[in-house]
């Protein structure tokens, strides 16, 4: 299977990846085309960084405070030239910043430098390219953050910044200090990766590689090489069995004084914070009061904030947590489907689980199927479908091993 190894060790940003998988072998053209929506032409330049060629991408844009919503809205213009999948992840990357500045400053009205053209930019460009690859796997090696101080739109902070700090708790990603002074990750590169190594897991035990690239920073220190490095490889087969097995927490509270909506938004809270999933199932408490029984399974790591976070939302007084529960789970990955319905053709996304010996569950995701739905004006379980439909009719054409 094809998988895409990205190597922050010198550090990462946003620019620095989408020029990294440019440099790696993705479509220039498609990436150029979804990065012009919201700005001036970028350029792709080729500069040297301690000898290493590396590919260089500057957006040229100027500073812009947004709102999550604008940021959103941003993205939609974007929609018309870029799959499906690489919008849909790109609003979750956003999701996650803005779960990250909440956590550090608290409800917030406006991104910052996050929020900024160039920004909005880099993730559609970084997104985009990481689909016109076709991979189906990403893995990413530690992360140098850097060390010293900053200045931001919230005066000095010491590094690693504290939203990319948010980003990467909870991610599973592995860091390290980094030999270099000043900000090495930010929150926009953190936020890629660990958006990219979520959405795509893969572990890998050997591999060919097939394609290699760097992208560069803006910085050129004399000693050390400003680069990200990309590497798609093909791997050999991980794991026999036919499902992955890890651990994780799962976090129980009762309520009964809370409503539909407050349970809803809730829920969206606690995976957008990194839950691996939430429910709400409806119970009869003591004295046959109707409540609901509020489940969020998340990682050992992130049990505390997690449970915190649902204590804050919920206002419950207790949270149980049976702890390093045992869970198989099956490799799944997002793979694009030409779909046509009324005449309109677009390359919809299917979520896919694997076992050994190939695809055993499609199903279709959601947002972009309702926005389709929307555009053509029929319902969204037509839609849905449809997309699923097609993709079960093609299931034999759909491999993980390209």
């Amino acid at each position: 299977m094809r998988v895409l190894v990205l190597d922050p060790f010198h550090g990462a940003a946003g620019d620095m990846i989408t020029a990294a998988l440019l440099a790696c072998g993705a479509d220039a053209e498609v990436v150029g085309a979804a990065m012009r929506a919201v700005v001036a032409e970028p350029s792709i330049t080729r500069v040297s960084r301690c000898g290493i060629s590396a590919i260089k991408v500057s957006t040229h844009a100027t500073p812009v405070h947004r709102t999550l919503s604008e940021v959103m809205q941003r993205l939609e213009t974007a929609a018309p030239h870029m799959p499906a999948d690489a919008l849909a992840m790109a609003q979750r990357v956003f999701h996650r910043i803005n779960a990250a500045e909440e956590q550090v400053h608290g409800t917030h009205v406006h991104f910052h430098e996050v929020g900024a053209d160039d920004a909005i930019a880099d993730v559609i460009g970084a997104c985009t390219a990481l689909a016109s690859l076709n991979v189906t796997g990403v893995v990413v090696l530690p992360i140098a953050l850097g060390h010293g101080t900053a200045t931001g739109s919230h005066g000095t902070f010491p590094l690693p910044a504290p939203a990319t700090v948010a980003l990467l708790a909870g991610s599973g990603l592995v860091t390290l200090p980094g030999g270099d002074e000043g900000e090495l990750c930010t929150p926009t590169g953190a936020a890629l990766l660990a958006e990219f190594a979520s959405v795509h897991p893969a572990n890998p035990v050997g591999f060919t590689i097939l394609s290699v690239g760097y992208g560069a920073g803006n910085r050129d220190p004399p000693h050390t090489p400003n680069v990200l490095r990309a590497m798609v490889v093909k791997t050999a087969e991980c794991h026999p069995a036919a499902l992955m097995q890890d651990t994780v927490d799962v976090l129980e509270t009762n309520v009964d004084d809370v409503s539909g909506e407050v349970i809803a938004h809730a829920l969206s809270r606690f995976m957008d914070s990194g839950a691996r999933d939430a429910s709400a199932s409806p119970i009869i408490m003591k004295k046959g009061r109707p409540g609901f029984l509020i489940r969020v399974i998340c990682t050992e790591e992130t049990s505390v904030q997690m449970a915190e976070l649902m204590a804050r939302e919920l206002g419950t007084l207790g949270i149980r947590c049976t702890p390093a529960v045992h869970r198989f789970i099956a490799e799944r990955s997002i793979e694009g489907i030409e779909v046509t319905i009324g005449g309109e053709t677009r390359r919809m996304p299917v979520k896919c689980g694997w076992m050994p010996d190939g695809c055993y569950t499609i199903k279709a995701e959601f947002d972009p199927a309702r926005d389709w739905a929307a555009h053509l004006g029929i319902p969204v379980r037509d839609v849905l479908r449809a997309i699923e439909d097609t993709a079960r009719a093609r299931v034999h054409t759909i491999t993980k091993h390209p």
